[in-house]
């Protein structure tokens, strides 16, 4: 693997001379997964391979979205991509292009994960899957009798809290009530739409908050231990926080930052509060090795555990190189 970290655009996409990994997101460059995938290739055995962050801008137009697709389709030594902050538009923008998309693809209406296998172009959700196991590290099963979750943000992270908060097979481990805010109506009906496929019984209640202040008077309105996550991107892919300074959280709440880098407001609004509170409060850190190794399990088509020695090894790594 190479010691360079190139970071393209939909417009200076260039073929791949070997096998390459991409991650696409927003500001790719940032990423901890820069120091921390090198050394994961080497403890997995993944041989000779490049890692390429390609850069869009939040909610990008259609014709890049389609550009990148049609880019992993015709080059045959790009062998697939995680995306982040993309989920959503990205694969609006090019579901056709793809020759197979699983299951909960379909369902979530987004991508997560682009593989390649005998020659088809897959599309994966993950984050179902990946959000499940974060939640779970912070709220074990067992934990949600009557509490109640508030989520700030109505992309595919949410969508996916819902899909694990709600399944048929928790039985009555469920939330009380799932509320969402969002700054435009359009997501929120998305979701909307999306959650009466999920056969729950569990109330959602969709807040449009276009301003900080208006999330603030959600928050207000949250029972005490609640469990309450900022999954609009506002801390990482652009500055501040859904919340004003003014905000109070609920007591004894579990608060979840899903970004671990960047300015981090929100996190530092809920630490702020953590002993006046009596806050858990948690970053996006196992999010990150959760949603990483997930997506490189796919597109390597490698086993890597989800919990045990083998997956601790890898958390060992990824913090040692983040501390570097």
């Amino acid at each position: 693997m190479t010691d360079q970290y190139p970071t393209f655009t939909a417009a200076t996409l260039q073929p791949a001379k070997r096998r390459t990994f991409y991650f696409i997101g927003v500001s790719t460059a940032k990423s901890s997964i820069r120091q921390v995938f090198p050394l994961w290739a080497e403890e997995l055995g993944l041989g000779e391979v490049d890692f390429v962050g390609i850069d869009l801008p939040l909610h990008a137009p259609a014709e890049d979205y389609r550009r990148v697709v049609q880019f992993f389709r015709d080059d045959e030594l790009s062998i697939g991509a995680l995306v982040t902050t993309h989920k959503l538009d990205l694969y609006q923008a090019a579901s056709d292009l793809f020759d197979y998309a699983d299951p909960l693809t379909v369902l979530m209406d987004e991508i997560s994960c682009i593989s390649k296998r005998d020659g088809e172009l897959r599309a994966h959700a993950k984050d179902p899957i990946t959000a499940g196991f974060a939640v779970d590290a912070i709220l074990p099963a067992g934990s949600w009798s009557d509490r109640s979750a508030f989520i700030m943000g109505a992309g595919g992270s949410a969508i996916a809290m819902a899909w694990h908060l709600t399944r048929p097979d928790r039985g009555s481990d469920v939330p009380a009530e799932i509320v969402v805010s969002n700054r435009s109506r359009r997501r929120l009906d998305s979701l909307a739409e999306v959650y009466t496929q999920f056969e729950t019984t569990v109330p959602l209640r969709c807040e449009l908050s276009p301003m900080p202040s208006d999330n603030d008077a959600v928050l207000a309105s949250m029972p005490a231990e609640s469990f309450v996550v900022n999954a609009t991107g506002l801390g990482k892919d652009a500055p501040g926080s859904p919340l004003t300074d003014e905000c109070v959280f609920p007591e004894r709440a579990h608060v979840w930052e899903l970004n671990y880098r960047g300015d981090l407001v929100f996190l530092e609004q809920a630490r702020a509060q953590e002993t006046a509170q009596n806050l858990d409060v948690h970053d996006g850190w196992v999010y990150f090795i959760h949603g990483w190794t997930r997506v490189i399990a796919e597109v390597f088509e490698v086993d890597i555990p989800t919990s045990g020695p083998g997956f601790d090894r890898l958390g060992e790594i990824a913090r040692g190189a983040r501390k570097a």
